[in-house]
């Protein structure tokens, strides 16, 4: 038997918020996005950029990690109708402002940097 909600209809809409939440958090916080995002905040790029701008990141991993932020619509991917097909991949709006709080994580990362190592050491000790 499905359970009936009784909340309202605002409180319903936050859970649905933090529910998608969660899952982009979960998706998109991992290394090959961050990178991918950095190396487009600049500027449109070719996956060939891509892949030589973003060190280490595999044929595959580059286009699972693009199909995911583009399914997000963190990214968009333009095809230029030639041969073989030009395919160009920007960030959206919403992607620009994810750059910025990748951005701010990396900020933060420099800041506390001597911190962090010297928290990290004496806990491996």
């Amino acid at each position: 038997m499905a359970k009936q909600f009784t909340g309202s209809p605002e409180d319903a809409d936050l859970r649905r918020a933090d529910s998608l939440a969660r899952e982009i958090f979960s998706d998109v916080a991992n290394k090959w996005a961050f990178l991918i995002i950095e190396a487009l905040g600049e500027r449109t790029r070719r996956f060939s950029e891509l892949r030589h701008e973003v060190e280490g990141v595999s044929h595959k991993m580059l286009t699972q990690n693009l199909r995911m932020l583009e399914r997000y619509g963190l990214v968009e991917r333009k095809v230029y109708p030639t041969v073989p097909p030009r395919v160009e991949y920007t960030l959206t709006e919403p992607g620009q402002a994810l750059r910025a709080t990748v951005d701010g994580m990396c900020g933060w990362t420099h800041q506390y940097l001597g911190h962090i190592e010297a928290a990290r050491r004496r806990f491996d000790e």
